[in-house]
């Protein structure tokens, strides 16, 4: 990367300006320092308490991504619904889970996109900015370095970076749109369920009824926060779990699996600062569901 230093950056050492003015993480200053990257002004190397001068061209040559020793590359299909020098937008199915782990050491998004960046010789490692559940289908957006990892993370932190739901819910709320304020923390005794708990962190859940169903409604969902299991937790709390969410009280007589899919993502790009909107339709299953319990005319 490099830059021109203007003149309201005179005098700012490179720390200041990398991290204040361009977005630098601490953790990306650090791989600098000690992985072998380089830091130059007009050609010369510097260091990042070097002042810098109006008109000065800095340099920036980030250091080579080491991949996980535990991540292995596999040639996993992947629905890329966007792609450039900088980021990825995938449309993920349901049943992927996004990263390893010990239940499931492959088939995930992280190996799939390993897979990809290996067949198109992309010197990257994998960087994650929205997860979605291993059985939540929909859109996920992907730094394709730590830079734009860095730059889109800030974007999550600010709120810039915004993400629709559409669920299926059990039975129908008495509200056809409202906010959902109820705190979510780990359920006792458990290490993957969530509940609604006075002690919880902080969750705001916005829904908007589109369908009523015969016995099940299509919401639309924003959230305010992003707590793990949000959108399941609270509709459960609400006495509307989402359809085949058997963790949380639902139904698996039309679904196999929770009825949630991402459908709109948008950011503004780090780079371009162009304003990025993607959407995906509801997937077969999903469709089928409503199709099959939609209200008869």
């Amino acid at each position: 990367m490099e830059w021109k230093i203007k003149p309201i950056d005179e005098g700012k050492q490179i720390r200041e300006y990398l991290q204040e003015v361009q977005g630098f993480s601490k953790r990306i200053m650090k791989a600098l320092k000690y992985e072998g990257g380089e830091i130059l002004v007009n050609g010369n190397p510097e260091t990042v308490t070097f002042k810098l001068s109006t008109g000065d061209t800095l340099s920036i040559l980030f250091p080579p991504e080491k991949k996980g020793s535990y991540m292995k590359a596999e040639n996993i299909p992947l629905n890329v619904v966007y792609e450039d020098e900088e980021l990825l937008v995938l449309n993920k199915s349901a049943g992927m889970p996004v990263s390893p782990s010990y239940q499931h050491t492959s088939g995930t998004v992280a190996n799939g996109l390993l897979g990809y960046y290996e067949k198109k010789n992309i010197p990257y490692t994998i960087h994650i900015v929205t997860r979605l559940d291993r059985d939540t289908s929909g859109l996920m957006l992907v730094a394709k370095h730590r830079y734009s990892h860095s730059l889109l993370s800030l974007q999550q932190k600010t709120g810039t970076v915004k993400r629709k739901y559409k669920a299926i819910l059990e039975g129908s709320l008495p509200e056809k749109s409202g906010i959902i304020v109820a705190p979510i923390g780990r359920k006792e005794g458990s290490i993957i369920e969530r509940t609604v708990e006075e002690n919880g962190k902080h969750a705001i859940t916005h829904y908007q009824i589109t369908k009523e169903l015969l016995e099940h409604s299509l919401a639309a969902v924003q959230l305010e926060t992003g707590r793990t299991h949000q959108i399941r937790v609270h509709f459960s709390y609400m006495g509307c779990p989402l359809a085949g969410d058997d963790l949380y009280g639902g139904s698996r007589q039309w679904m196999n699996r929770q009825a949630l899919h991402c459908d709109e993502l948008s950011f503004i790009h780090p780079f371009t600062k162009e304003q990025m909107q993607f959407c995906a339709p509801l997937p077969p299953d999903m469709q089928a569901m409503v199709h099959s319990t939609s209200q008869k005319s």
